[in-house]
């Protein structure tokens, strides 16, 4: 029998200090319709798959939380148990109790971290600059440069005109490679709001001489101004930096983390930490992509500051644990970090850095059951004989695109029921085969044997010649839980979900309560 706790024991729990990991495990587009301020999302379809990474220690309190009706949060609860989770428990009632007992629930995505980004530009009075003003100072000639704080894959995609790609834990480190003069105004941006924010606030508690501002609204403001966007730009930061800045840039940054009660930490400390097993321990690299993949720590997570401040809870799956943050110049790792402290972590910066003699260990995916592959034309063959039942577990926005005629969408938390409904052993399609091998341990659950797997997946039966279907209205939005369509469908150029989505990220700081506000680490709002 799985341990239950109410609404008014889980506040309390949120606020003890202790490590806490507290996993809402419905889908993507459920959560981010309606979730509780501090939950991480951790779909049911993906348990398996990143519980080891969210949640390293097996020993640590787990509340688990969906809305309280479908059930998932004890079958996850259920799963965990069987792979070795010793403290899980379940929110009774889910969303719908936490709710009824005058809590507020919250939509959107990474909401801790766009709820931090409003309140560093209330506490700092972060200057901004609208869209209209930046167009006539472009078009003027005037001594500025606009920097995208987004990683460069989102920055390709759609970016300010004339703006170079240098993503916001890189801002500090190497703005001095591409804006000489100190008279240079700056404006930072990116496709909203956080970012945009974060990354000029950054630079300013630096201490670089510069002007410096936030694009108000980011690319979505530009738009909603009826200005063009640039698209498939290859502007971006600068490969190295002069060695010889690295002595200042680093005491700056030594003076910023030292102002925010940033702490460095050995190698031996941290080695220390993880064997005792006390303690949750994130041992982040915030370098680029590529330094990472040139080498780190064994065992380290990429996690790109202005990311992982930007999207704590994609990284951070235990509330309160110890983040320790590594980079190779003593420059990056702190100036995150002081981001870190304020949102009320318990972070430090790795004295020796990348070259710290720590191994750290790797979360390791649980055994899933083998699946049998099918490949496209035996699976084609069997169609002609006779109605195969073919479930699609790809995401539902890419079947309603294209999939095998007949076949229909499921996902993980729903197909069992789907499995009997259609009577016999069924094929499954899958982009990422474990997602495909997680959900075989319902279908045994619910006794349901044989499944297969189309082999090499949609691609392949495209690959093979054979047809393909579209439904663009099926499975309906209402079934498509693992799409959260007003998040999404700013980016296709949707203007009413861009409001809808700035409307959103401006009004979070309002519903917060005084403890969850308590919960952040930012200078006294003055203003």
């Amino acid at each position: 029998m799985t341990a239950s706790v109410g609404a008014i024991q889980l506040q309390a729990m949120l606020q003890d200090g202790e490590e806490l990991a507290l996993l809402d495990v419905r889908e993507a587009g459920q959560f981010g319709r309606s979730h509780l301020l501090f939950a991480v999302p951790l779909p049911y379809s993906r348990l398996e798959l990143d519980i080891g990474r969210l949640v390293p220690r097996r020993s640590v309190r787990v509340v688990l939380c969906d809305d309280g009706a479908s059930g998932v949060a004890h079958l996850a609860a259920r799963r965990l148990a069987a792979i070795g989770y010793t403290n899980v428990s379940v929110l009774d009632g889910g969303t719908r109790a936490w709710a009824a007992a005058g809590c507020t629930l919250y939509s959107g995505v990474n909401v801790p971290s766009k709820v931090f980004g409003e309140l560093v530009e209330l506490a700092y009075h972060t200057p901004h600059i609208d869209s209209h003003a930046l167009a006539r100072m472009q078009k003027a000639g005037e001594d500025m440069v606009v920097v995208d704080g987004r990683p460069f894959s989102e920055y390709r995609k759609m970016n300010i005109p004339g703006g170079i790609c240098c993503p916001n834990a890189e801002l500090p480190y190497r703005i001095r490679e591409f804006v000489k003069r100190p008279t240079t105004r700056i404006v930072v941006n990116c496709a909203g709001r956080t970012r945009s924010i974060l990354g000029a606030q950054t630079l300013i508690n630096f201490g670089i001489p510069n002007p410096v501002c936030a694009l108000e609204n980011g690319t979505q403001g530009w738009v909603l101004s009826d200005l063009e966007l640039e698209r498939g730009a290859d502007r971006r930061y600068p490969d190295s930096v002069d060695a010889a800045h690295l002595p200042e840039l680093k005491a700056a940054a030594r003076k910023l983390a030292q102002r925010y009660g940033v702490k460095s930490i050995s190698a031996d400390e941290v080695d220390a930490c993880l064997r005792d097993g006390k303690r949750t321990v994130y041992v982040c690299d915030v370098r680029t992509p590529e330094e990472f993949a040139a080498g780190t720590l064994r065992g380290a997570l990429h996690a790109p500051g202005g990311q992982l401040i930007q999207a704590t809870d994609q990284w951070i799956g235990v509330r309160n644990a110890r983040i320790v943050l590594i980079d190779n110049d003593g420059v990056r790792a702190p100036v995150v970090a002081s981001w870190l402290a304020q949102m009320g972590c318990d972070v430090r910066v790795l004295a020796e850095g990348i070259n710290a003699p720590l191994s750290v260990p790797s979360a390791a995916v649980p055994q899933l059951p083998e699946l049998k592959p099918i490949p496209a034309e035996e699976l084609a063959a069997q169609l002609q004989a006779r109605r195969f039942p073919i479930i699609d577990l790809r995401a539902s926005t890419q079947f309603r695109a294209a999939h095998i005629p007949g076949s229909r969408w499921s996902i993980r938390c729903r197909i069992a029921a789907d499995a009997r409904a259609a009577g016999q052993a069924v094929v499954l399609v899958a982009e990422d085969v474990n997602i495909a091998r997680a959900a075989a341990i319902d279908l045994a659950q619910a006794g349901i044997n044989g499944a297969q797997l189309l082999d090499g997946g949609f691609d392949a039966w495209l690959r093979a010649g054979f047809a393909s279907e579209a439904s663009p209205d099926s499975p309906p939005d209402a079934d498509c839980i693992d799409y959260l369509f007003f998040v999404h469908d700013r980016h296709a150029g949707n203007r009413a979900a861009m409001r809808q989505y700035l409307e959103w990220e401006t009004g979070l700081v309002a519903k917060l309560d005084a403890r969850e506000r308590a919960s952040f680490r930012l200078p006294p709002h003055s203003g």
